[in-house]
């Protein structure tokens, strides 16, 4: 796993990218493993340049990190976004933008999926909206192989249409919540990613 800073490559910034949106899904998708808080652990922080990008909310993430034990991540998640019945924290879109779940962003987003190709895992519980999803798709479509669906053009779309309208609400819901200590951090990381990437896409506009 890459700490995601910038090197002097146009590849590896893309590849650096499709890693941090992979790595935020992961996280938010479930309690993290053993081994990706390892790898997490063992992040360097250190920016190939003073003040780069994500430099600070980045060594604040893999401090948070090292400062908690497994367990304890592991409880924070449960305890904000697990359980039986309404969750402390929702993690699903249409919460966010419409105030209920399964309701029309998540029929938008589907018809918007279908259009990519693109279709839920039948393993997968949850809905499209949930932010792991959208974070995943984000990475495919930086990351993927078919040019066709995988290009910067569905990548601004799907970004502006799907996850910039709600995801500051979410990273404002979870640092607010008191029981929030790693998750907070990685809401603030989250945060500051999400409006790098807005910059970047409004440079192409």
């Amino acid at each position: 796993m890459s700490d995601s800073l910038p090197t002097t490559s146009a590849l590896d910034e893309e590849t650096a990218r499709a890693e941090i949106y992979g790595l935020l899904s992961q996280l938010y998708y479930a309690a993290p493993s053993v081994q990706l808080l390892q790898a997490l652990r063992l992040a360097p922080t250190e920016a190939p340049s003073q003040g780069a990008f994500l430099e600070e909310p980045w060594r604040a993430l893999v401090g948070a990190a090292r400062a908690q034990d497994d367990a304890a991540i592991a409880d924070e998640y449960e305890s904000l976004f697990g359980g039986v019945g309404k969750p402390e924290v929702y993690l699903f879109g249409s919460h966010y933008i419409s105030g209920y779940l399964n309701d029309k962003p998540l029929v938008r987003l589907r018809d918007a999926l279908a259009v990519l190709g693109l279709g839920r895992d039948e393993a997968m519980p949850e809905t499209e909206d949930h932010i792991a999803y959208e974070l995943e798709v984000m990475r495919y479509l930086i990351a993927g192989d078919d040019a066709a669906v995988a290009n910067l053009t569905h990548q601004r779309e799907f970004f502006a249409e799907h996850l910039q309208p709600w995801v500051h609400e979410l990273c404002d819901a979870i640092v607010a919540h008191p029981k929030a200590r790693f998750y907070a951090v990685l809401a603030e990381f989250t945060r500051a990613f999400i409006n790098v990437e807005a910059q970047g896409f409004d440079m192409l506009a």
